[in-house]
């Protein structure tokens, strides 16, 4: 089968290799649309985790066409997504029902072949049926169930206000799960205005371009947003989410900065406000709901698609998807040919 390799940080060719068989507990997956993440860059620049070779692609969905022996509640042409991340259940951390701390973690796409290929092999047991969803938005119960593990985190709040930096796919997600949860104004900032634009249309209350500064912003908010978020990962926007939240206001870093990145941040700052502030790593069992808000269209997102490329597009996508003006959400899909 054709699949895409990284070979080490910066090498990447699409070969063939041996299409998987199915272990007694897998299902074979023919992969119909998978996402291009920000993990998914930082494994190719080696800024991340990852295990080379590696066929990277873990946002993804397709139809089941093998299963193990031991498999009973999936058969072939079943229409499925996958939940990566992979925990062993018996650590201090599994049975503290913190899977994403497991000491045996291991994911899909990551040290696992991923789905950025033909086929791929996934434990029936990280499998989810997907109904009559589509597969490009099945691809995303993936970063939504990321999302959906940050924001149970800092807890939004009925009548709450909410500011979400970076107007991107993950962005996008997060201010959707927000106004869900209650949230009574969504302000949205990015430094592009076609991303601020579909903001405003699909859930933003106001949008605020930041290409000249954070000046507007800190107008909009006098006393200080009740939560600050920040989905870029960069560590200069990463250091404003202490300004920007209110006195003992609340803070998640959702987005994944490079692993040597430094952001400077005043200790006092965080002692005299009086400020919560949270980190999130990958997913803690949100699937399920994923798929739920994704079903009854609480959470939209063929928006957010902007892009369907090839295998053989890889490179691309990742140069598309340093240039924000250029992209959003990129969706690989095998069956394409270049």
């Amino acid at each position: 089968m054709r699949a895409v390799v990284i070979e080490k940080p910066r090498t990447v060719q699409v070969k063939e290799v041996l299409k998987p068989s199915p272990k007694e507990g897998e299902v074979i997956i023919r992969v119909s649309a998978c996402g291009v993440c920000g993990t998914d860059v930082h494994i190719y620049k080696g800024e991340y985790l990852g295990d080379y070779p590696v066929v990277p692609g873990h946002e993804f969905a397709g139809e089941v066409i093998q299963v193990g022996s031991a498999v009973t509640e999936f058969s072939i042409g079943d229409r499925v997504a996958v939940e990566p991340n992979l925990s062993c259940g018996h650590c201090r951390f599994c049975r503290l029902n913190e899977q994403n701390f497991c000491e045996s973690w291991k994911a899909i796409g990551v040290g696992l072949p991923g789905a950025m290929a033909e086929y791929v092999a996934a434990p029936a047991s990280a499998v989810f049926d997907i109904g009559n969803l589509s597969f490009e938005t099945a691809a995303l119960m993936e970063p939504l169930s990321c999302v959906l593990h940050g924001m149970k985190k800092v807890a939004v709040r009925h009548d709450e206000s909410v500011l979400v930096i970076g107007a991107g796919p993950i962005g996008l997600l997060i201010a959707q799960v927000a106004r869900d949860a209650g949230a009574a104004r969504i302000v949205m900032v990015d430094r592009v205005a076609s991303r601020l634009e579909l903001a405003q249309q699909l859930v933003a209350d106001e949008s605020i371009n930041t290409s000249e500064g954070f000046e507007a912003v800190q107008q909009s908010f006098p006393g200080g947003a009740d939560v600050v978020i920040d989905a870029t990962g960069v560590p200069a926007v990463i250091e404003k989410t202490v300004e920007l939240v209110r006195l003992g206001g609340r803070i998640l870093w959702f987005g994944v900065a490079a692993n040597d990145a430094v952001a400077r941040i005043k200790p006092f700052d965080v002692f005299r406000k009086g400020l919560s502030i949270y980190a999130s790593y990958t997913s803690l069992r949100n699937s399920r709901e994923a798929l739920q808000l994704l079903g009854s269209g609480t959470v939209k997102v063929n928006r957010l698609i902007s892009h369907r490329l090839t295998l053989e597009d890889f490179e691309r996508a990742v140069k598309l998807l340093e240039d924000p003006e250029d992209a959003m959400k990129i969706l690989l899909i095998p069956l394409l040919c270049s």
